[in-house]
């Protein structure tokens, strides 16, 4: 209990920061007061140290008061996704001296040197773009990809680059659940459920279940665990493929627990060398890895001719990770049986793009992660982390890759 209440009273000088000196002695005074003769010493550490974080939260309490806090700015590049604007700026209502705005991706590189705090949303941060960012303390995505940040560059310049992670944020169920909407879409053949609305037809498309269905989850981490729970009560068999099955689990720092402590969901699994096999036996792959240079380019024509004929392919993570020559001559031949895909090869997307016209296709615009849900404790996460590098304190709920 004394290490534990040493512990709290660093971290309520520390929080205190320049404010530390006003509370210092009065609170070991009174401490000692309180507790002469007749407490422990543990007692007594725990003691100044709660009080320490106490007057922590007051000074930092009448520093915001008072307008003493170090001003700090936050960038948001470009206008796709506006529901993490709106949600961040909710979230910042508590902090008079954050401030956000939001620019063009045309006019980032002129802005991005008065700013603090960017995050790129769709903007590529190149080197040339980071130079120009001279008081920039962290890239900070608004989600998990980071493909568009030059993160060597960024180090170089001695600015941290960092992901919100998705397993505590409701941003990994969402994109499982979304994954279902897409594989019964394909399985109901939903393109054509419009075409017999517009000709007044009943009864017609004849759809499949999932019920019975063999599904290949390409990539187990955060997201594809979420898929698992939810489709274990759909009967389907599942298979998995992950580099390395250690124990994955969350943080608890997040706005939701971990849902999802084990991979017993999991009918069959295995590592990259029964890739080929699974695709084989499978009727619906998911692809939820990572974008790397291992992955680019994943669903290649090797595991496409490998996959059973009229199988479906349904991606939930990055466009790269799909072949587009191999995937189109897959759909065109018939082979592919249908595709179904929240991200693509170019974004935005380019409606006249052949395999996006084709009647057995389904597209999303980018929203697999996008809830009120996520966006919530997505947008909260950047509140507070700007609130903390304003105040010198240690950043929580992000995930620093630098």
């Amino acid at each position: 209990m004394a290490r534990r209440g040493l512990s709290l009273l660093r971290g309520g000088f520390a929080a205190l920061g320049p404010n530390r000196h006003r509370f210092c002695f009065d609170s070991a005074a009174l401490a000692s007061q309180t507790f002469s003769g007749t407490r422990s010493t543990c007692d007594l550490a725990l003691f100044r140290g709660t009080l320490a974080l106490t007057q922590a939260k007051r000074a930092m309490g009448e520093a915001v008061a008072h307008n003493q806090l170090k001003p700090l700015r936050i960038l948001f590049c470009g206008d796709e996704f506006p529901a993490a604007e709106f949600y961040t700026r909710k979230n910042l209502q508590q902090y008079p001296h954050l401030h956000l705005d939001s620019c063009p991706r045309t006019l980032v590189a002129d802005r991005i040197g008065d700013y603090d705090i960017c995050v790129p949303r769709m903007m590529r941060l190149d080197a040339e773009v980071i130079a120009r960012a001279k008081q920039l303390q962290l890239i900070v995505q608004f989600g998990v990809g980071l493909e568009g940040v030059d993160i060597e560059a960024a180090t170089r310049a001695g600015i941290k680059v960092a992901r919100i992670p998705s397993v505590n944020t409701g941003n990994a169920l969402a994109c499982a659940e979304h994954c279902i909407y897409m594989m019964l879409g394909l399985l109901r053949h939903q393109r054509v459920m419009a075409s017999s609305i517009a000709a007044k037809r009943l009864g017609e498309p004849a759809g499949s279940t999932l019920y019975g269905k063999t599904i290949f989850i390409l990539g187990y981490g955060h997201i594809g665990k979420e898929l698992a729970l939810r489709l274990r009560y759909f009967g389907v068999h599942l298979l998995a493929v992950r580099r390395s099955w250690t124990s994955l689990r969350g943080s608890q720092n997040g706005a939701l627990p971990n849902t999802s402590d084990d991979e017993d969901f999991v009918n069959e699994k295995g590592g990259s060398e029964r890739i080929l096999e699974f695709a084989s036996r499978a009727d619906i792959v998911v692809t939820c890895c990572t974008l790397n240079p291992s992955t680019k380019g994943i669903i290649d024509a090797t595991f496409l001719s490998a996959m059973k004929k009229g199988a479906y392919v349904v991606n939930i993570a990055r466009g790269g990770l799909l072949d587009y020559d191999a995937v189109l001559a897959g759909i065109e031949s018939g082979h592919l049986g249908g595709l179904a895909i929240d991200v693509a090869w170019t974004e935005p997307f380019d409606p006249t793009d052949p395999i996006l016209q084709h009647p057995n296709v389904l597209i999303t615009p980018h929203v697999g992660g996008v809830t009120d849900l996520s966006y919530q404790a997505m947008g909260k996460i950047i509140a507070e982390t700007a609130h903390q590098l304003s105040v010198g304190m240690p950043t929580t709920g992000i995930e620093v890759v630098n």
